[in-house]
């Protein structure tokens, strides 16, 4: 079952999500958050695996994503699962429909594909209740497959490791040589641009008013136990205090944000 088929195979990709938020992801948040949060928002939720254990155990789920065929899916596959959950096709910079706050929202793969992350997240704050939590989950941009080139066809490209961190125009003759669709390409540059790195994260992060009270760093993905069959390992501690070099080895960073105190001018 290769890379290109699990990303088109979306059941099978909802299915993995559950799974992994059930195992990992929850434990993680209430061990920093030890009550069950009551009302949760994932942005950029895809097809909602992610808020489906959330669902399976009481909490209300909102989703939103920009694709409505992504919103769709989710609305599919819930119904199927008799699970309960609402789902909005929107882009979060112009959502105007959430009228409460959140006790927890989950930013899982999403903050590396936005190009105003300060002001995306400053901007969550409207969304998130006084003592509310924020779940953040990326993979550090100079890891092997931090340019996400997993998602490309052509087996070169999306099994070869720190291609991404090419020069962009030689990434780009790269990508059309071995066979790769404009659409991808586009896709794969786009986030040669909007990736993120720890420090960068960091500096966001403070500069948009959040404390940041706790951060986990994984040399193995907790994804890749229900992906590849990998157990997650924690980054070493030696090398996740070394700035910069750390990000080449970190394959998922994990945060949880609670709001500062200064006054912060939403989107």
């Amino acid at each position: 079952f290769n890379m290109q088929e699990r990303h088109s195979d979306r059941e099978r990709y909802f299915d993995e999500q559950a799974r992994t938020t059930e195992k990992y992801y929850i434990p993680y948040i209430r061990k920093c958050c030890p009550e069950l949060p009551q009302e949760v928002l994932e942005v950029g939720c895809g097809e909602g695996g992610n808020l489906f254990s959330f669902a399976q155990l009481g909490c209300s789920v909102t989703g939103v994503d920009i694709a409505a065929g992504r919103i769709a899916e989710a609305r599919k596959f819930f119904a199927e699962r008799g699970a309960e959950g609402t789902f909005i096709a929107s882009d979060i910079f112009k959502l105007t429909e959430l009228e409460h706050k959140f006790s927890l929202i989950l930013v899982h793969d999403v903050i590396e594909h936005i190009r105003d992350k300060e002001r995306f997240l400053s901007g969550l704050q409207k969304h998130l209740s006084a003592d509310g939590a924020i779940f953040v989950g990326f993979p550090a941009w100079q890891m092997p497959f931090g340019g996400h080139q997993q998602i490309a066809h052509s087996r070169i490209v999306s099994h070869f490791p720190f291609l991404h961190l090419l020069p962009r125009t030689l990434y780009r003759w790269i990508l059309r040589l071995c066979g790769e669709q404009e659409h991808a390409i586009t896709e794969l540059l786009d986030i040669k641009s909007t990736g993120c790195t720890i420090e960068l994260f960091n500096r966001i992060a403070r500069q948009a008013n959040y404390q940041i009270i706790d951060r986990r760093l994984y040399l193995i993905n907790p994804h890749y136990k229900i992906k590849f069959g990998l157990s997650p390992r924690r980054l070493n501690g030696v090398i996740a205090a070394i700035p910069y070099i750390r990000n080449f080895f970190c394959t998922s960073c994990f945060y949880i944000l609670k709001k500062g105190t200064k006054t912060v001018n939403h989107y």
